[in-house]
């Protein structure tokens, strides 16, 4: 192997070592430690090249995408790397209460701009709490804090002064209350006033001061009230604040500005993909129930709103593919409750945004399943996309080889760097299954989950025998072990059929096997003679 040059190449941070996007020689690789891993996830796709280039326009140009493919080949890394290269999410999704049909909330979007502009109102109302000792005598004395006689301060709860024995507030009496001073009817009649002192003041915040301060030569309305052992004191701005907002109806955020663009749905139920409106057992009574509007819940199609949908496998979706059509259609897509017999079920939220970038991914033999308009709308407004599985063995495409397995590497973060020799070796092996299990013979296989499991097994190998470096023996051995165990079978049994009949004769012998099912019915053995 030819000696590494000594400058070699700079990455785009200006780090020693082999970039990529500048190119550099197999030959040059001591270890997989040497190559500069893309900051671009795009750019991190090996053997995609197209794939790559659609994917980039498709983030431009807002355009859906349909990925075909056998199962690990970089479906769904294209298109988590694809969210990537989209804008920065610019809305705030509301659903508001409506108060004359509050099974119909309304739907609220706000831009970037109106969200910052709410929170820094919401800043100016925020509370500011202040110790009795700070706020003004007067107000300390009217809120239960100080007592009128001794100035002493005191917790809110406690009505009569520690100190004195005195009532703290006006109304109780402004004696000691003992049976020596006070006769029935006095202490009575204290006793009434010291209930209503005490109801007033339960639970802070009911009883409230308002008074006026000079601020810069002008008088400004201020608001003390009892909050516990604190003081809640609202200036101007938080009064006026808070006006604005008890003004407003009441809102939920459903879909947050600050949000992760790549939503990944699996379609295993209605729920997940389309939302829901949750079940209340008060049926959202006014005192006792939760509002419709705090009840609905967001779908996957709703919270890639200005994101990509990935849908893998997207022929499992059956019917739910004509919902995914609609929501492309009209960008907007209603929640409502999906359960006949939840208190949900009379909730509808109409026109919730869901204008997403939608990336489907199937395998080649799952195409027939794709319902046509389906197919027919990306194609309409999008990329039908089908996925190499091998590339041919070229100094450039050995190249890439060497940039997967350094990413695996560095993903893993559990396994040594992969030497030369190493290096050398997975190549051979993704030469091998190019040419068995695609028929390519002088190409690198692209089934790149699978070699991505041959580097970590290579490297657990090595880190169980105390080696810094992942070597070409311990290739080698995973190679051996990461045989399918079809391939175990055979070499086991002469014939995967011959391992079959052997087990399916053991488990017979035993009565309580769950295998003697097929012994009640005839037509079950079909398949396995």
């Amino acid at each position: 192997m030819a000696s590494r040059s000594p400058k070699g190449n700079r990455g785009k941070k200006g780090e020693r070592g082999l970039d990529p996007m500048r190119g550099f020689s197999i030959d040059e690789v001591q270890t997989t430690n040497d190559i500069i891993i893309p900051a671009d996830p795009l750019d991190r796709v090996v053997g995609q090249e197209e794939a790559v280039i659609i994917a980039k326009i498709s983030a431009k140009q807002r355009r859906h995408l349909l990925l075909v493919g056998p199962p690990g080949i970089g479906k769904s890394m294209i298109a988590q790397a694809l969210a990537v290269h989209l804008p920065r999410t610019s809305h705030q999704i509301y659903v508001v209460s409506n108060p004359e049909y509050p099974e119909k909330p309304f739907v609220q979007s706000r831009t970037r701009t109106e969200v910052e502009e709410e929170e820094a109102r919401m800043n100016r109302a925020k509370e500011r709490f202040i110790s009795p000792v700070d706020a003004p005598v007067n107000v300390a004395e009217k809120l239960g804090y100080r007592c009128r006689t001794c100035g002493t301060y005191s917790p809110l709860d406690q009505i009569t002064c520690p100190n004195c024995g005195k009532a703290k507030v006006e109304g109780v009496g402004g004696q000691r209350l003992t049976t020596a001073s006070l006769d029935l009817s006095n202490m009575i009649q204290g006793l009434e006033d010291m209930i209503k002192v005490t109801l007033n003041q339960a639970g802070g915040g009911k009883r409230k001061v308002q008074t006026t301060r000079m601020v810069n030569g002008k008088e400004e309305v201020v608001v003390y009230e009892a909050a516990g052992p604190r003081i809640r004191f609202l200036d101007k701005d938080a009064l006026e604040a808070r006006r604005e907002l008890e003004k407003a109806s009441p809102k939920k955020v459903l879909i947050p500005l600050e949000r992760d663009n790549f939503v990944m749905a699996t379609g295993a139920s209605e729920t997940e993909l389309l939302g829901d409106v949750r079940h209340d057992p008060y049926g959202g009574h006014i005192q006792l129930g939760t509002p419709p509007y705090e009840r609905v819940v967001p779908g996957a199609i709703h919270d890639a709103h200005e994101g990509v949908l990935f849908i893998d496998e997207l022929p499992h979706l059956g019917h739910l593919q004509r919902f995914i059509l609609t929501a492309m259609q009209e960008k907007v897509f209603p929640v409502t409750g999906r359960n006949p017999q939840s208190s949900g079920a009379s909730v509808r939220v109409e026109r919730v945004p869901c204008d997403f970038v939608f990336v489907g991914a199937c395998n080649i033999q799952d195409l027939p399943h794709i319902i046509s308009p389906l197919r027919s709308r990306i194609t309409g407004s999008g990329y039908e996309v089908l996925l190499p599985t091998t590339m041919p063995d070229s100094e450039q495409n050995r190249m890439k080889f060497c940039q997967f397995v350094a990413q695996e590497v560095m993903f893993d973060g559990r396994i040594p760097p992969v030497n030369s020799n190493g290096l050398m070796e997975l190549l051979k092996e993704a030469k091998r299954r190019a040419r068995k299990l695609d028929g390519k013979k002088g190409h690198i296989s692209l089934r790149l989950r699978d070699m991505g499991g041959l580097v970590r097994a290579a490297g657990d190998i090595a880190v169980s025998r105390g080696s810094k470096m992942t070597t070409a023996t311990h290739v080698r051995k995973a190679v051996k072990r990461a045989i399918p165990v079809e391939e175990k079978v055979k070499e086991e049994y002469g014939a995967y059929h011959k391992g079959l009949r052997k087990e399916m004769s053991v488990a017979q012998e035993a009565e309580s096997s769950p295998y003697n099912y097929w012994n009640e019915n005839a037509d079950d053995i079909v398949g396995y003679e």
